[in-house]
């Protein structure tokens, strides 16, 4: 009696084993390139709003410090607002500065003159910041993005609109003593539109006098 033969012995991998491999490999390569770019895109997006953050609150703490250290010379307007630029004078180190924050198209600038003892001098500055177009020396972006902007002052009766009728020349006239022209201005508030996000931002006044 014969013994059958046996099969042999198998030492490799058909070919449609191998391709049903690669294909499940492609498949799992595929997941998890999609799963590493998922969490990449989620880690550049929260770096992004949180350098936006970043700079938000240094720019809020500029504008703070600005309103905190508002000085009355009574020689020009010590604050006001016509409908883009809110132009107020400040005091630094050695003297007063005229700065200038301006909203055009959607970026929000800051400008400031230079540090000044004399009238003419801030008077030259005051002329100066009117002259702004966004591109000028020392006009610096702090903001973009930033599709609306609203200032209001808040004073005996309330919030109202800088350029109403009682509030469009807050410097008051001439020979009008500081406390006469703006007795009571109290607090600025600043609305800034991020698209459909706002921020809404009070700061209460603490003028200072010559």
């Amino acid at each position: 009696m014969r013994a059958r033969p046996r099969p042999p012995i198998r030492t490799g991998f058909t070919l449609v084993e191998v391709l049903v491999a690669l294909m499940i490999m492609a498949v799992l390569s595929t997941m998890a390139w999609r799963g590493i770019d998922g969490i990449v895109r989620a880690r550049d997006i929260s770096q992004a709003q949180l350098d936006r953050s970043l700079r938000l609150n240094t720019v809020m703490a500029q504008w703070d410090q600005d309103l905190a250290n508002l000085f009355d010379s009574a020689v020009v307007p010590h604050l006001s607002f016509d409908g883009s630029t809110l132009r107020l004078v400040r005091r630094s180190v050695n003297g007063v500065q005229l700065v200038a924050w301006s909203h055009q198209g959607t970026q929000w600038l800051r400008w400031s003159g230079p540090t000044v003892t004399r009238v003419n001098d801030l008077q030259e500055s005051w002329m100066r910041s009117q002259q702004l177009l966004g591109n000028g020396p020392g006009q610096l972006v702090l903001l973009d993005g930033v599709t609306d902007l609203q200032i209001q002052f808040f004073r005996d009766t309330g919030w109202s609109n800088p350029q109403s009728s009682g509030d469009a020349a807050p410097a008051g006239g001439a020979g009008a003593t500081p406390a006469q022209r703006e007795a009571t201005l109290y607090g600025v508030r600043l609305v800034l539109a991020f698209g459909e996000q706002r921020l809404t931002r009070d700061v209460a006044l603490a003028l200072r006098q010559p």
